[in-house]
């Protein structure tokens, strides 16, 4: 099982919404997906990101079946160029 968790941090923060319900919206589009999170930070720390992401697949065949998905790939073209941080972990269990 791979874990894959994905920290967003937005230049503008009027983007959240949208990126979570864009976000939201992938799931029952890929099979590869066996588990899926989406959230936004409710505290509002200093160094916070915005929006996590966390997601389980079989393998990293399906890791990698689901980031090169083309509704995966769309929303990463959409998403790119709003952000001014990302950090990404890829866990195996």
């Amino acid at each position: 099982m791979i874990t894959h968790v994905v920290s967003f941090t937005f230049a503008d923060k009027a983007d959240i919404d949208e990126a979570v319900s864009r976000l939201r919206a992938l799931e029952p589009q890929i099979e590869a997906i066996r588990t899926w999170f989406v959230g936004s930070d409710s505290v509002g720390d200093s160094g916070a990101a915005d929006v996590v992401l966390i997601s389980t697949h079989d393998d990293v065949a399906g890791l990698r079946s689901y980031q090169t998905h083309p509704v995966h790939e769309e929303f990463a073209a959409w998403i790119g160029p709003r952000l001014s941080d990302k950090a990404v972990v890829d866990v195996e269990s």
